[in-house]
């Protein structure tokens, strides 16, 4: 791949009807998740995940409400045994939505803010990241969401005429301030059968309809391990207003990472790390994780910003320690919580991935 510029757009006034993405950091009215039931997600290891998912709603639920949806009755049930277990009975809602998987992050809305400061839900088209066959019901997630919180749901085109805009949460980052961070792997690369022929100004030129975005900073590729070809949310995450976390492989004799995140540093110093317009801090990568031969996508980049709390995937590594006191820092006004993922990430996914934040209304 090539390295690139930033292709920011050429500056022009901003239209009083285009909608605002808040930043993770911005108010939440909500944090949404789908709870676990699909046991191939994670083979032979489904058992401890809703342990898990009832430790995530536990840290959440003291910070805003967290919205649940559970594929059937029987699953419902079993989300309730497995919070009520953990001490969790308030601040909660469940929802019966039937639903394939339960990376919400992808198959979910995201929301944005019109310019009243009203809700509405920007639904991609979800295609199972070109994987899976078995995703119709995943793909009324977003209706369901809105549906639940009465707020309009609007479905981005491609302005070529070609159908509905194929997008996944993960693979989009904000600051909150009309910049965005996407790959160019995810996007781009010929293999990644999501918006066949969709080129890089037709892309920000979907971002900026459908999410207010100014500037768009096209990084390479995701990290090892990644099924999605190479989403944002794995690798480089803001934090504050131009500040940015890139996950980075210092050991260039160790990891195929090293390789991604030092092009990935380079494309970030061009885009403005250099002039400081940009800051860029690096966490480290953990050891390599691998169950049954397989390279698994664990990141601390994965972390997800709620109201007054971090939850960062932890992987029993030394380098946990270094990932949690970094985020710490550069996040001093919200509690640090580590949760361990070894287990989730054999589902090729960890906290940002299952999770998608509900902004708060303005009016």
């Amino acid at each position: 791949m090539n390295v690139t510029t930033d292709n920011a757009p050429v500056p022009r006034p901003r239209s009083p009807d285009r909608p605002h993405w808040p930043a993770e950091w911005e108010p939440h009215e909500a944090t949404w998740i789908a709870w676990p039931h699909h046991e191939p997600d994670w083979p032979g290891k489904l058992g401890p995940i809703p342990w898990v998912y009832a430790e995530i709603v536990r840290i959440l639920h003291r910070h805003e409400r967290v919205e649940i949806l559970c594929h059937d009755a029987e699953v419902e049930e079993a989300a309730r045994r497995h919070l009520e277990a953990h001490g969790v009975r308030d601040n909660i809602r469940l929802h019966v939505v039937p639903n394939d998987r339960v990376w919400l992050r992808d198959s979910g809305g995201t929301g944005v803010l019109r310019s009243d400061g009203s809700l509405e839900w920007v639904n991609w088209r979800f295609n199972a990241w070109a994987k899976y066959d078995n995703y119709e019901r995943d793909a009324k997630v977003g209706s369901a969401m809105a549906t639940i919180t009465g707020a309009p749901l609007v479905q981005p085109q491609r302005p070529d005429g070609q159908g509905r805009v194929v997008l996944e949460g993960g693979a989009i980052e904000t600051d909150g301030a009309g910049t965005i961070l996407v790959t160019e792997e995810c996007l781009l690369s010929p293999v990644q059968e999501r918006n066949p022929g969709l080129t890089r100004e037709g892309y920000e030129q979907v971002f900026r309809d459908a999410l207010g975005i100014d500037r768009t900073i096209w990084l390479g590729e995701g990290c090892v391990g990644d099924d999605t070809h190479g989403h944002i949310d794995d690798i480089a995450r803001f934090v504050a207003p131009a500040v940015i976390v890139l996950a980075y492989e210092e050991d260039p004799a160790d990891d195929e990472n090293h390789r991604r995140s030092a092009d990935n540093l380079r494309r970030l110093e061009h885009a403005g790390a250099r002039d400081g317009s940009l800051k860029v801090v690096t966490i480290p990568y953990p050891r390599a994780v691998a169950m049954s031969g397989e390279r698994l996508p664990a990141s601390y980049a994965n972390f997800y910003i709620a109201n007054g709390t971090v939850i960062v995937p932890t992987f029993n590594d030394p380098t946990d320690r270094i990932a949690l006191t970094t985020l710490a820092e550069l996040m001093p006004d919200r509690e640090i919580v580590g949760i361990h993922a070894v287990d989730l990430v054999w589902g090729l996914g960890t906290l940002h991935c299952l999770s998608q934040q509900q902004p708060r209304a303005r009016r």
